[in-house]
């Protein structure tokens, strides 16, 4: 840098900042943030047993790295300051040799061979043996969007509601991530107006000219894949009608547009999106459906339901509606191959060259869904009886 003419050294850097931010902004900002916080915490620990960061004193570093991760297992170098997950100290591991390996160095995790140092690796599995089972929400089944669609619909109801209920309905039938349908996290980005599209058989209908009566006469709504995690981008997923007046994907988006045009939202506005006015009327506000709002509205329906169904009210959250249209499509003997392509679970790499696009594999799967969605859970014995 020292020999470079100081335009050409300051293009450099300038060149230089930018190729850091790509490197950073190719995760979600989230973790980047995460990321950044375990570096923080390692240097903290570094300094107060007097050894610089990149422990370039040491021949050895793994042990040092062993005694921060079983510092951060118990809760001593964790956020809250509890014990975590193995899976929460193999992330804080892979920050801090990730960090190492940006600024060119070697990855201290790693042995001569590139792998995982095996003393790291028989670590974390002795802390995986001993973590408690995982929290898994249960799948929600068709029953509980039934009933919350029912009471949505019944005078008098708030926008809100209705808003949420539609949204329910969408993130079901398209195994969606909370982030994708309530737009209020930043490791996933929400669906737009701008992504939707309605059909009429063939016929492409313009969403902001076309009368409601032929909106509401659609027989197909498809969604298109962005910015979205795990989605192919420009990846259209396709569904038609369900059979179900309420309980239908076609017919939630179109509920939805109809209700952001009347309020003349622009295409980037999220479709997890409503307008209300105040408490005493006047000013109108533009709010986003949540992931807290979602899960009070199925949890609200579990309390009445839950019990006929096999779960509790506490089982489900806003992400069991992803699990609940898989499961849905499960019990409807839809191959597994094709569940994992709608929603988005790559495991293999021949899911980069199948596409959702083709009208005959998305055809009837809202009908499959809402026969195959209609099931009772074995209850546990925390269950109350009916």
């Amino acid at each position: 840098m020292g020999t470079l003419q100081s335009a050409t050294a300051n293009e450099l850097c300038a060149d230089l900042s930018l190729v850091q931010a790509a490197v950073r902004s190719g995760v979600v900002p989230g973790r980047a943030a995460a990321a950044d916080l375990h570096w923080e915490r390692w240097a903290k620990f570094s300094a107060s047993l007097s050894l610089d960061p990149d422990l370039s004193a040491l021949a050895d570093p793994v042990p040092i790295l062993q005694v921060f991760a079983a510092r951060y297992r118990d809760g001593r170098l964790a956020p809250g300051g509890r014990p975590v997950r193995s899976r929460t100290v193999e992330d804080a591991l892979r920050a801090i040799g990730q960090a190492f390996a940006r600024l060119g160095a070697r990855d201290i995790r790693k042995d001569a061979v590139g792998a995982i140092d095996f003393r790291l690796q028989r670590q974390l599995r002795s802390y995986a043996k001993l973590d408690p089972p995982p929290d898994r929400v249960k799948p929600v089944p068709i029953q509980l969007l039934f009933h919350a669609l029912a009471v949505a619909h019944t005078a008098p109801t708030s926008i809100a509601t209705l808003a949420i209920a539609d949204m329910a309905v969408i993130a079901f039938f398209f195994l969606l991530r909370p982030g994708e349908y309530t737009g209020t996290t930043s490791d996933d980005t929400a669906f737009l107006l701008r992504d939707v599209q309605l059909f009429v058989g063939s016929r492409h209908l313009d969403l902001l000219l076309a009368p409601p009566t032929v909106l509401l006469a659609a027989t197909a709504a498809s969604l298109t894949f962005t910015t979205q995690k795990n989605g192919v981008r420009g990846e259209v997923v396709n569904h038609g009608r369900s059979g179900s007046p309420l309980c239908c994907p076609t017919l939630a988006i179109v509920r939805r547009l109809l209700h952001l045009r009347l309020h003349q939202a622009s295409p980037l506005t999220p479709l997890g999106t409503y307008f209300s006015s105040g408490p005493h009327g006047g000013f109108v506000r533009c709010l986003p459906v949540t992931s807290a709002d979602i899960t009070d509205l199925l949890q609200s329906s579990a309390r009445i339901l839950g019990p006929h169904l096999g779960f509790l009210p506490s089982d489900v959250q806003a992400r069991s509606l992803r699990a609940g249209g898989a499961m849905a499509l499960l019990c409807a003997r839809v191959d597994t191959n094709m569940i994992r392509l709608l929603g988005r679970w790559q495991s293999d790499i021949m899911l980069c060259y199948l596409h959702l696009q083709a009208q005959p594999v998305m055809r009837h799967f809202a009908r499959q869904m809402l026969a195959g969605g209609n099931y009772n859970l074995h209850p546990g014995p925390d269950v109350p009886a009916p």
